[in-house]
């Protein structure tokens, strides 16, 4: 791993191809008012205060993202530790696509 691989930041188109060729859930983990202000079609809201106590399909993988990329890091490393197989898609601003709202 280069110092420079600490920077490089999640493709979000690739892991939203992902996620669909895989059957994943996408989660977008702002505040349910950030959420209705524009988000990936199909994705559902679970905030992040809300993940520790979310009831989630253990075989489904998760694909999760915010705003900026760090409420989705916390949320994943949550998931993570509780079995689940969780992706970090991070900020919402690397979408190139419509939002849905």
């Amino acid at each position: 791993m280069s110092l420079f691989s600490l920077f490089r930041r999640p493709d979000f188109g690739a892991l939203l191809q992902e996620a669909e060729a895989a059957g994943g859930l996408v989660v977008d983990v702002r505040t349910a008012a950030e959420y209705r202000q524009g988000h990936v079609p199909g994705s559902v809201n679970i905030p992040l205060d809300r993940i520790g106590a979310a009831k989630l399909d253990a075989g489904r993988p998760l694909y999760l993202y915010c705003q900026s990329g760090a409420r989705s890091a916390r949320a994943c490393a949550a998931l993570s530790r509780r079995g689940y197989r969780a992706a970090d898609m991070g900020g919402i601003y690397a979408y190139r696509g419509t939002l849905e709202r």
